[in-house]
C-alpha cells in the first residue's frame, strides 16, 4: 500500500523561481469526493494522465494509489468533474535533500502559490526554505480537493491568502 506523507506551506516570495529544475502544466478534477477519500484525474503537459485514489482523514499521511489512464479518458472524465477543474503549473525545487513541489495556480485561484514536500517517513524533518510562509498542512481549505469542490473563497482569488 502506498502512503503519501507531506507537509504544505504558503509561499511568501519568488526566491524559489531561479532554483526550479522543472515546470509542468497540470489540469486536475475530482470525480468522487468524500470527507475521507477522493478520486482525482490529472493531466500533465497535455500529454499524459493519471487516476489517483486517496483515502484517509489525516491530510499529512494518507493512502494513495495512482494509475496511468489514456489521455482521452482523462479529458472525458474532466467533463464529468465535481466542481471546477484546477489549473496550475508545478515547479520542482531541491532544498536540503528534499524535492519541493511549488504549485502556481491559475484561473479562479490565480495568485495562490503552495509548496509541498513529500517525506519518506513521518519522522523526517526537512529544512524549510526561507521563501516559505505559514504551514497549511491539515488546513482543508488549501487541499486541492477543497479548491476544486468548495465555493472559491474571495481571499484566494488574488493571492491575498499570503
Amino acid at each position: 500500500m502506498a502512503k503519501e506523507i507531506e507537509r504544505k506551506f504558503l509561499v511568501l516570495s519568488d526566491d524559489w523561481r531561479p532554483l526550479a529544475t522543472s515546470s509542468t502544466p497540470m489540469r486536475q478534477a475530482y470525480i468522487a469526493s468524500m470527507d475521507d477519500r477522493s478520486v482525482r484525474v490529472r493531466t500533465r503537459n497535455g500529454t499524459s494522465a493519471m487516476l489517483t485514489i486517496k483515502i484517509g482523514q489525516n491530510l499529512r499521511v494518507r493512502d494513495e494509489f495512482e494509475y496511468p489512464v489514456p489521455l482521452a479518458d482523462a479529458q472525458e472524465l474532466m467533463t464529468l468533474a465535481i466542481g471546477r477543474v484546477i489549473e496550475k503549473t508545478r515547479h520542482t525545487v531541491e532544498h536540503g535533500g528534499f524535492i519541493w513541489e511549488v504549485d502556481v495556480f491559475e484561473g479562479v485561484y490565480e495568485g495562490l502559490i503552495i509548496a509541498e514536500v513529500e517525506m519518506r517517513s513521518e519522522t523526517d524533518d526537512p529544512a524549510l526554505p526561507a521563501w516559505l510562509g505559514a504551514e497549511i498542512t491539515g488546513d482543508r481549505r488549501y487541499s486541492n480537493q477543497s479548491l476544486a469542490i468548495e465555493p472559491s473563497p474571495t481571499e484566494f482569488k488574488h493571492g491575498l491568502s499570503h
